[in-house]
């Protein structure tokens, strides 16, 4: 068993994970969160105490850590004697994250695909840039490492693998369809770090489809998706980091990704990317400053932890599949319903962060108790769903299926 996790980060996503794993030390063990900031770890821990999240007695200690600086990383893993590694600090940092815990041999996860800050886009598959890279020294190094371990990419591929391992004979498509009807009040926000938002829009949109990849623009395709609780909603083909694996174990399906924006986001994002106030290479202005334009847009706009207490409605988001069972055409929407309100009353964060942040706590839990624990790098279709979903639901995130037959727990 493994036991004592350290979660690296200190935004929303974080503190969902903070009062997680607090719920849970009984069964995880000394808890400890780490960003270059420690004010902010103290503050999330302070809210868990407020909240006497702790379900027994423990550690729950803070400390500040440059996350890119990987031999930091590996001494704060010694120097804590943690096990396990919830990696929810920005994409920047996921490889020296990674590399750290390939040196000390402790779990590492994380919830998105890493990025590098000087480009955006690359060459699918884009696990292939980085990670997967790393696989043959994780197997090596008997570390497990669980690739995008959040909601989209995480829960929505441990639908699809719940789908061919119970529902499907044959799997044609996959449609992992990601809605948040919620309102927070604000003019414009993003609902997470606007620095990764904006940067998942500016690119090529990469779909998997008739066996290779397909290339889109952003808002180019749209569809309306009718969907249970939050009813008919547009939704544009996004790219997006579980259609880059995804491919690789249903290579014979098309894999898509759409996302529901309103037309307000979308006229203020394309403004600021006509203007080049979107681009992440640097420009100097009149007085001779350097300026990165994305980043001068992320420090003038709403920190998305500041939206929890205003933001209300609900989330949608599944998987779409279609294909054959005993020779038939069989079409299956398997999807989780979350409420921000209900979020932020548990936890004090909003429902996007509290979607994103529940899924890497279960997958803890598992690895803690070795059923995850593969000593090999997975992504989350690779892993066995059922265990995972079903613990999912007993801790805040229940799924459903809905089919001809009608809609009903997974």
């Amino acid at each position: 068993m493994k036991r004592n996790v350290l979660i690296i980060g200190a935004g929303g996503v974080a503190q969902v994970v903070a009062h997680k794993a607090a719920q849970h030390n009984d069964r995880l063990g000394d808890l400890h969160i780490a960003s270059r900031t420690l004010g902010k770890c103290q503050a999330i821990i302070a809210s868990v105490h407020e909240k006497n999240a702790m379900k027994v007695p423990g550690v729950f200690d803070a400390h500040a850590v440059d996350a890119m600086d990987s031999a930091a990383v590996a001494a704060l893993i010694r120097k804590t004697g943690c096990q396990i590694v919830i990696n929810v600090g920005s994409p920047f940092v996921n490889m020296s994250v990674l590399e750290a815990c390939i040196e000390t041999g402790v779990a590492y996860m994380d919830t998105a695909i890493h990025e590098a800050p000087g480009k955006i886009c690359e060459t699918p598959p884009w696990y292939g840039n980085y990670e997967w890279q790393r696989r043959d020294r994780c197997k090596a190094a008997g570390v497990t490492a669980v690739l995008g371990i959040g909601f989209d990419p995480g829960v929505v591929n441990a639908y699809a693998r719940l789908a061919e391992d119970e529902l499907f004979d044959t799997i044609e498509s996959i449609d992992i369809v990601d809605i948040n009807a919620g309102s927070h009040g604000r003019w414009f926000s993003t609902n997470f770090d606007p620095e990764i938002n904006f940067r998942e829009f500016t690119g090529t949109v990469y779909s998997w489809q008739q066996g290779a990849w397909q290339s889109n623009k952003m808002f180019e395709v749209g569809q309306e998706w009718d969907l249970p609780v939050v009813g008919k909603q547009k939704a544009y083909m996004t790219g997006h980091d579980e259609v880059h694996s995804l491919s690789a174990r249903y290579p014979q399906a098309d894999v898509r990704f759409w996302m529901g924006f309103g037309d307000h986001y979308i006229n203020v994002f394309t403004v600021l990317n006509n203007l080049g106030l979107l681009s992440e290479q640097p420009v100097k202005t009149a007085e001779g400053l350097e300026v990165v334009p994305l980043k001068v847009v992320k420090a003038v706009l709403p920190d998305p932890a500041s939206l929890a207490p205003d933001y209300v409605g609900k989330t949608c988001i599944g998987d779409v599949i279609r294909g054959t069972k005993d020779g038939k055409p069989t079409e299956v929407f398997i999807y989780n319903v979350a409420d921000h309100k209900e979020a932020y009353l548990e936890v004090g964060s909003q429902g996007i962060s509290y979607t994103a942040g529940v899924p890497p706590v279960a997958a803890a839990l598992l690895i803690a108790d070795g059923t995850w624990d593969i000593g090999a790098m997975a992504n989350v279709e690779d892993l066995p769903a059922r265990p995972f979903l079903e613990l999912l639901g007993e801790i805040g995130l229940p799924s459903r299926i809905k089919d001809a037959a009608g809609d009903r727990p997974i």
